[in-house]
């Protein structure tokens, strides 16, 4: 009998330390992990033209080659809000002993995500530019209902990644100009999960990690002017390895979880989880057709299938136990068109449309990741307030459409098993506001 309960409560344990390894940092955008969404104009054009654009001192980010382009010193500020509608629906093939709880609304705060960005350039020389970039262009806020469903498989989970990126620029000659950086990633990570106590009286218990860490990476990009008015950008980013590491801290778990954890010395041990930023390429043409119309578009590329494995561990000199989830991820890819018309000396309207292919299988997507492919649609407003400054607005509609969930447990939830979750996140969506400003100082 105590054998038996010794398994139930070995299973709720690799329960909880499966769903650890299974953290990799999930994100607000759909198609992918990445945002193109960090407080710039890049919203209302749907990211089209992102590496050839080089209008504002964003494009120490997007594209360092672009800073030639920028007179004198520039510095560009914005601020951004997500609204994310991704609701979970129970089907009827989920574990009773789940619950009813379908978790609200998975992102942020009731659905909404705060985001901002800050970027400087400086001409050194005609041929010389160098420039910073700070921008929160990875990482979400899940904050699932404590006692829903899936929370055996996860209740919280948390990371920002912010680049911290400086970048120099060089003009070969009036049509090339050569660009690259350093991206210093700096990641914050908080993941809780339920743990099955298979007690009802007990109650659930808690397994939670954070840790916060710095991985290093970088960018190099090129921008081509065949003729005056059009543009060709390449950008490439390198992938980045963040590698996070803090104490399990375990709550709530029933005595005899207790004695189990803490007889193998898993109580207080450390708990590892590694995932890569993956690699990116985006191609973009920025052309004017005349003085009052320009037209953009992009395809870029996700490495998503070298992501492939999540790894995980339990660092314990008398048991250490290691972990790797395999998450069959598909490569993604992009596509977008937009427009810029200038409607007079002060003002410059911004639209564009982009698809992001999913990167998982739409009829069993994770919990931990609930986005997929997506659509989305942009449109902007820039004025030129004065010779040294202008301002802009955006607004971007995301749609994701529908995702299905089936992960399915061969232990039940009445045995200490994360049980059957089954169902779908129906016609989710996202909208972004954003405010930015730029500043030729």
């Amino acid at each position: 009998m105590i054998d038996g309960r010794n398994r139930t409560w070995r299973d709720a344990m690799t329960t909880a330390t499966l769903a650890i390894a299974a953290l990799s940092p999930v994100s607000a955008g759909a198609g992918g992990l990445l945002l193109y969404e960090f407080g710039t104009a890049e919203p209302g054009l749907a990211a089209a033209g992102y590496a050839a654009r080089a209008q504002d001192a964003s494009t120490a980010f997007t594209n360092p080659a672009g800073m030639t382009r920028l007179d004198g010193t520039q510095v560009l500020a914005g601020g951004q809000v997500m609204w994310l509608n991704t609701e979970f629906s129970i089907d009827a093939e989920t574990s009773p002993g789940l619950g009813s709880n379908d978790g609200g609304r998975a992102f942020g705060w009731n659905g909404y995500v705060p985001g901002g960005s800050a970027f400087l350039t400086h001409r050194v020389s005609p041929d010389l530019a160098v420039g910073f970039a700070l921008a929160g262009n990875f990482g979400s806020m899940l904050d699932y209902d404590d006692d829903w469903a899936g929370r055996y498989r996860v209740q919280d989970a948390d990371l920002v990644g912010v680049s911290v990126m400086p970048s120099i620029a060089y003009r070969v000659n009036d049509k090339l100009s050569l660009g690259a950086g350093i991206n210093g990633m700096y990641g914050m990570f908080d993941q809780k999960v339920a743990i099955n106590n298979a007690v009802p009286s007990l109650g659930d218990g808690r397994l939670e990690i954070d840790d916060d860490t710095w991985g290093w990476g970088g960018n190099v990009g090129v921008l081509y002017e065949p003729t005056p008015g059009t543009r060709l950008g390449l950008t490439y980013t390198s992938e980045i390895d963040l590698d996070f590491s803090g104490p399990a801290q375990f709550s709530g778990i029933g005595p005899i979880l207790t004695a189990l954890l803490q007889s193998r010395g898993l109580l207080d041990a450390r708990v590892d989880v590694g995932a890569k930023v993956p690699q990116q390429v985006m191609g973009s043409v920025y052309t004017e057709i005349d003085d009052r119309w320009a037209l953009l578009g992009n395809v870029g590329w996700q490495d998503w299938s070298e992501f492939g494995e999540v790894r995980g561990g339990i660092d314990n000199a008398q048991n250490p136990i290691s972990l790797t989830n395999p998450l069959s991820f598909d490569d993604t890819w992009h596509v977008a068109v937009g427009a810029q018309y200038r409607a007079n000396d002060q003002w410059k309207v911004n639209v564009g449309l982009a698809y992001d292919s999913g990167f998982q299988d739409g009829n069993d997507v994770s919990p931990l990741f609930p986005v997929n492919s997506a659509w989305r649609l942009g449109a902007g407003g820039e004025r030129q307030a004065s010779e040294s400054f202008k301002w802009g607005f955006t607004t971007a509609l995301l749609y994701g459409g529908n995702m299905d969930v089936d992960k399915r447990s061969t232990l039940p939830p009445a045995l200490g098993g994360r049980g059957n979750l089954v169902g779908s996140y129906d016609q989710s969506l996202a909208v972004v506001l954003t405010v930015y400003g730029n500043w030729a100082l």
